[in-house]
């Protein structure tokens, strides 16, 4: 008889770790052991909020605790990379959010760190876990569409009250990595191979008002190695279309012998598939699993599932994907769409690898959950 261990978590950044806490709490698979944010305040809260009285504001006190297996890391972006070395020498499993980092200098440390110990970890790309885009991968695989021709992805939403977050003001902030990171990820699922990128991009005037330093609004083509291209689009701090006649996110399969859309944040699919037949479905009845507190501004139901799989992949040793291998790749993609924007041309993604010492590292292979 198999026994199954839960995974014993901590929690680092408890303001999108929020939906993380709920998840831990709500699973059978995650056993929560400590939450930490330097903001003892914030801690606080969260305690009372979720009845859970074991917090700290050092994060080497969960660093240092041998009941905790793995941490997850939900920090400003400009950290990732810092908090998940930490974790890695102290022989932690990671989660980290996306994007999982914000450049590409320290990865093939982090990566000969985790060669040296062994510890996986996984990048909570949480759309791939939301409902619909869960099952347009399932009857992708199944065939309904047949050959993949073409894909377009974006996401387009009013994020100006994100604006109110000091840090979303500064230099190193980049609407890039923390929001084209979702659409690219769908990219990188269906056409891992990425070859070349163009883009163009722009500080719109909401977002010149508002203080952003870098580009809100962009549009991007990429070609893949086998000549197959894309779209991907991001407009950050404007109004957007009424929910009813698009969504915020959306994620299109153009194939051979069907089309299907994943919408998100509403729960909402349509394929055509292989045999004529038009649906479009929804998932309205599970709305309180995927949203459970201030609207739709925390979906901890992605994360409750994101989270499970980890806990599986560890209980039963395979590995979940996004990995850091396909999590660096993704970023390698960002920074050659970063240098597109910056120089108006086509750049190559290989140009990017090599630059940064990674041509050996990551090689763009197709993976599954």
């Amino acid at each position: 008889m198999t026994t199954t261990k839960k995974l014993k978590l901590g929690i680092l950044g408890l303001g999108e770790g929020r939906s993380t806490i709920s998840a831990s709490m709500n699973s059978s698979k995650i056993d929560l052991i400590q939450i930490c944010d330097i903001n003892e305040d914030l801690c606080k809260q969260r305690a009372k909020e979720f009845d859970f009285p074991n917090y700290t504001t050092r994060y080497e006190d969960m660093l240092s605790n041998p009941e905790i297996d793995a941490i997850g890391i939900y920090t400003p972006d400009k950290f990732h990379a810092l908090h998940i070395k930490m974790a890695m020498e102290h022989g932690k499993h990671v989660v980290c959010t996306k994007p999982l980092l914000d450049d590409l200098k320290n990865a093939v440390e982090l990566l000969e760190l985790q060669r040296v110990n062994g510890t996986k970890l996984f990048v909570g790309q949480s759309s791939r876990f939301f409902e619909p885009m869960k099952r347009q991968r399932l009857d992708f695989e199944k065939g309904l569409i047949g050959e993949l021709i073409t894909m377009e992805a974006y996401y387009h939403a009013d994020h100006r009250w994100f604006l109110s977050k000091p840090w979303s003001l500064e230099s190193s902030f980049k609407w890039l990595y923390g929001g084209l990171s979702h659409p690219v990820d769908f990219v990188r699922w269906y056409l891992p191979r990425i070859e070349e990128v163009m883009g163009y991009g722009m500080l719109s005037p909401n977002g010149l008002k508002g203080g952003l330093k870098n580009d809100d609004t962009m549009h991007f083509i990429f070609k893949s190695e086998d000549g197959k291209i894309a779209r991907v689009s991001g407009a950050y701090t404007g109004p957007v279309q009424p929910a009813l006649r698009d969504s915020e996110m959306s994620c299109i399969l153009r194939g051979t012998e069907g089309c299907s859309q994943g919408d998100y944040m509403e729960l909402r699919y349509a394929i055509t598939d292989n045999e004529g037949e038009e649906q479009v479905l929804t998932w309205e009845h599970k709305s309180k699993y995927y949203f459970r507190f201030e609207g739709k501004s925390h979906h901890a139901g992605e994360y409750n599932n994101y989270l499970e799989h980890f806990a599986d992949s560890i209980q039963n040793d395979f590995t979940a994907y996004p990995d850091l291998r396909e999590g660096i790749g993704t970023i390698a993609l960002l920074k050659t769409m970063e240098k597109s924007l910056e120089s108006g041309k086509p750049e190559k993604v290989a140009d990017v690898l090599e630059e940064y010492g990674l041509s050996e590292f990551i090689n763009f292979e197709t993976q599954k959950n």
